[in-house]
């Protein structure tokens, strides 16, 4: 490609990584376009993703030279209630947004999870054989599989749970672990699954890092993986918010109890994406304590 500004079109840009990608791309002087739908604001393009040829003229009108695909169902829950119209958001309109991309000589980053994996034997490579074991890991599985069929030069970008600074606590399951712990009802929370947090900037600067080297010809392509650098469960986060906001937390009590859902231990192998150079980590404690002091 040539050294001109990138053209990037973001879709899910009103989403908790939606909003970090637009931030830090539009830091780094590329030429933004956002898609949101049901909380498409000021200087966001509203568009259905599900209404196809709505999505085909646009992506043809604008030309993007990079697609960041980060629009999904991601709420494990909400997925196993709503099944049938998850499928049309993660899977068929993932692979009908690549095809068009590929068509018109876009590069899609089309974002996937940490969920296509069981959680048995971490940390994962990205070539390991997937065993999703809830309906959210299977569509964001089946998502990758569309994309790649017909873009066979797009690139798949795995994550893990995300944090940073929501619009409300319940946008992350990282976050709305602060209402339980300000609340003095006494509750049990997860100690048993382990979760490897990234924060949403983290995520972005790895994107803007991949469309860097994608713009000076480096051939990147297929799965790529970022699992933050710490390992904790919802318990460990519960205590480190507590002692970032110096809130006591005696009410919470560490649960052991596995779930039917949820890998045990998603740990990604991040090599593909360190061997290029890219790499961002925010320690949690620091990251935490910054996109949720508001709420104190």
């Amino acid at each position: 490609m040539s050294s001109k500004v990138p053209r990037i079109l973001v879709t899910g840009a009103s989403g908790l990584l939606g909003r970090a990608v637009i931030k830090i791309f539009k830091q780094k002087n590329f030429d933004v376009i956002g898609l949101a739908f049901s909380r498409a604001g000021p200087g966001l393009v509203k568009c259905d993703l599900t209404d196809h040829e709505a999505v085909t003229t646009l992506i043809e009108r604008e030309r993007p030279d990079f697609i960041i695909h980060a629009a999904a169902e991601r709420f494990p829950d909400m997925v196993e209630s709503r099944y049938e119209e998850t499928c049309l958001l993660n899977i068929r309109t993932a692979g009908h947004i690549a095809a068009v991309a590929y068509r018109i000589g876009s590069r899609i980053i089309h974002i996937s999870t940490d969920y296509v994996f069981d959680g048995k034997s971490p940390p994962y490579k990205a070539d390991a054989v997937c065993n999703p074991l809830s309906k959210y890991g299977s569509t964001k599985l089946e998502s990758e599989k569309a994309v790649l069929a017909v873009a066979p030069n797009a690139c798949i970008l795995r994550i893990p749970v995300l944090y940073g600074p929501v619009e409300r606590l319940g946008e992350s399951a990282v976050t709305c672990l602060l209402d339980v712990l300000k609340s003095k009802k006494p509750q049990s929370v997860s100690h048993h699954d382990q979760r490897c947090p990234a924060h949403v900037d983290d995520i972005a600067n790895i994107l803007a890092d991949m469309v860097a080297l994608i713009m000076k010809g480096a051939n990147l392509s297929g799965i790529y993986q970022w699992s933050g650098r710490e390992k904790m469960t919802k318990y460990d986060m519960i205590l480190a918010m507590s002692r970032v906001f110096s809130l006591p937390h005696q009410h919470i009590s560490p649960s052991h109890a596995a779930s039917p859902i949820r890998p045990y231990d998603p740990e990604m192998d991040v090599s593909g994406l360190t061997d290029l150079g890219i790499a961002h980590h925010t320690k949690f404690e620091d990251g935490i304590k910054e996109c949720l002091a508001r709420w104190i």
